[in-house]
Formats: C-alpha cells, sequence, structure tokens
C-alpha cells in the first residue's frame, strides 16, 4: 500500500521507523533482528536510508593515484528486499540526487518496482566528504525537485506499464503515478537558505513538481513545528506533513546534533541534561522522557503519522512507542 493511501485511511496517528542500512559483515539475519523489537508495534512501514558511494585515493607503486570504491554499506534496495522476505510491512527506500546520474536512478526505479515496492523518499543528499556545498553528478539532478520531477515522468519497464494499464482499468484515475513520493523538509530552515521564507518556497517545489507528503527532520520544541505547517499552509502546501523525532541518547549529541542537523534544542532540555553530568542513564532517560512528551503533544494536536529516527536503535524507540501508541 502507498503511504498516500495509509494517511488517507488511517483514523489516528501512527508510528513509522526509519533505519539506516547496515555496514558491511552483518547477515541477513542479523539485520532483521535488530528491527524486531519495532515489529511488535505494527508500523505502518519502514524507512531505509541511501547513502552516496565514498572513494578513496590509493598510491600506486609508480607514484600515481587511483580512486577506489568503499563499499561500506548494504545498499537500500536490498535491505528492504531482506526486510519484505520476512515481514509484513511496507518498506520506502530513499532515493538521492548525490552520487548518480538521472539514467543510473531509472535503473533503481527498475529494480524498485521490480520487486513491488511503490513508496519512495525523494531527497538530494549531503555533499560528498570535504565539499563545503553539494555538486551534482555530471547528468544527474541538482535538486530533490528535479529528482521528484523525473520520478513522475518515469516510464521504464514493461511491469510499469502493465500496472499503469489494469489501474486505468480499475478507474485509478492517478494510474500515471505508481510511486507514492515523500520528500524531506526542514523545520527550522535548511542551513544553505537564506532564510526560512526561501527554504518553503523551495519545498513547494517539491509539491508542485509531484510530491505525495514530508516528512520533516528532527526538532525537539513542538512549537518549531506548529509554525512550520502554518507558514507551509500559507504557501499553499496542502499535503500531509508528517514530523520528524529523535530522542537524545547521549550528552554529546547535545552539541553534536545543532552541528549536523542545523537545529535548536530547548533550554530545559539542555539544562537537564547538563545537571545529568556523567550519567549515562540519567542521560538516556531524560532524551527518553522530552521525546515521550514530544510524541504525546503531536498526537493531542491531530498529527496524522509520527516518524522516529532510530540511528540503529531500538530501545528508546520502543519504551516511546509503548508509551505513546
Amino acid at each position: 500500500m502507498k503511504v498516500s493511501e495509509i494517511l488517507a485511511n488511517s483514523q489516528k496517528a501512527y508510528p513509522s521507523i526509519e533505519i539506516v542500512p547496515p555496514l558491511r559483515g552483518i547477515t541477513k539475519n542479523e539485520l532483521l533482528e535488530s528491527i524486531a523489537p519495532f515489529m511488535e508495534f505494527s508500523p505502518k512501514y519502514i524507512n531505509v536510508t541511501s547513502h552516496r558511494d565514498e572513494y578513496e585515493f590509493r598510491q600506486e607503486e609508480d607514484g600515481t593515484f587511483s580512486r577506489h570504491l568503499l563499499r561500506n554499506r548494504i545498499n537500500e534496495t536490498t535491505v528492504c528486499a531482506a526486510i519484505m522476505s520476512r515481514y509484513d510491512v511496507e518498506v520506502v527506500p530513499h532515493l538521492i540526487c548525490g552520487g548518480s546520474t538521472a539514467e543510473e536512478i531509472e535503473s533503481r526505479l527498475d529494480n524498485l518496482e521490480f520487486l513491488g515496492i511503490s513508496n519512495i523518499v525523494a531527497l538530494r543528499g549531503d555533499s560528498m566528504t570535504g565539499e563545503k556545498r553539494f555538486t551534482a553528478t555530471p547528468g544527474g539532478y541538482r535538486y530533490a525537485s528535479e529528482l521528484v520531477e523525473g520520478i513522475r515522468k518515469y516510464q521504464g519497464s514493461p511491469g510499469y506499464q502493465r500496472k499503469r494499464k489494469i489501474e486505468k482499468e480499475n478507474g485509478n484515475e492517478q494510474s500515471d503515478r505508481y510511486f507514492c513520493i515523500g520528500v524531506g523538509a526542514y523545520p527550522e530552515k535548511h542551513f544553505e537558505a537564506p532564510n526560512i521564507e526561501t527554504d518553503i518556497l523551495n519545498l513547494k517545489k517539491k509539491v508542485d513538481a509531484g510530491a505525495d507528503y514530508i516528512i520533516t527532520q528532527m526538532f525537539f520544541d513542538n512549537q518549531v513545528y506548529y509554525d512550520f505547517v502554518d507558514r507551509c499552509r500559507a504557501a499553499g502546501i496542502d499535503i500531509p506533513i508528517i514530523p520528524g523525532l529523535k530522542p537524545i541518547s547521549t550528552a554529546r549529541q547535545i552539541a553534536m546534533l545543532p552541528e549536523s542537523f542545523s537545529l535548536d534544542i530547548p533550554v530545559e532540555l539542555t539544562e537537564a541534561i547538563g545537571k545529568a553530568g556523567d550519567d549515562r542513564k540519567a542521560v538516556y532517560d531524560i532524551g527518553t522522557e522530552w521525546c515521550i512528551m514530544q510524541c504525546r503533544d503531536l498526537i493531542r494536536k491531530g498529527v496524522p503519522a509520527v516518524h522516529f529516527y532510530t540511528m540503529g536503535k531500538s530501545e528508546n524507540i520502543t519504551r516511546i512507542l509503548r508509551e505513546c501508541f
């Protein structure tokens, strides 16, 4: 089922989770067992992040340097296929602009269509290590809005054409939209945007290109999310906006998360964690309880769903799910 259909048919807020593809060396069963704790709560779908290829340069005997691909992680499509082999849950792979040409992305769409995956989150992706700004791959997409448009224009495999024909025969007016597309948003603005107004205009370009719903970056003050939704609605963005949450689990994240994701952490939360000092369990509990508070408030205010960034951890997320859903 498409995420857009899940959103339309859900009578109350539901949880979804996001995982990072594991490093190479882990077995399929180990991956699936790491997901098992979440399945108790029947998440509607599992997002699987995508990471652009990284390279290293090695000096050869003649003094020249050669470039070598670092295969550090299992790719998102393989992870999705593994999840589908055991669990009855929708999978939502991320598709990024960085590191791929338009033709290579179309090839990935062929693979997803072949597996019966009809949900995608379309993102620009981060810059390469060492780059200050994102640089598009020659022959690739510069912006997520272009990627969304490219997915909408996708007319690839015979399987896609067959599905389109069947959907038309069944009276589906959106039969040309095989893939349901989610996009990302920054309630506190993307660090490259000069202001929040410009960032929302860029988000609207993704919506106008054919996005079906929005997932926000993590935030720790719910008012930030509510104000962001109001700004989006005023700008003519009328698709669902799903809040994304992540519980703080270590004191180090108080400094790391704002630096990595260009977000603010409320004074009350930073002071509470500061008072906990070196007590790791206390910090972990404070971060978890704060996220529970956020989640409960969001549900009371009528959000359609809550998306959780697990960062490869399950204990705190399952505790939050148990308290809130």
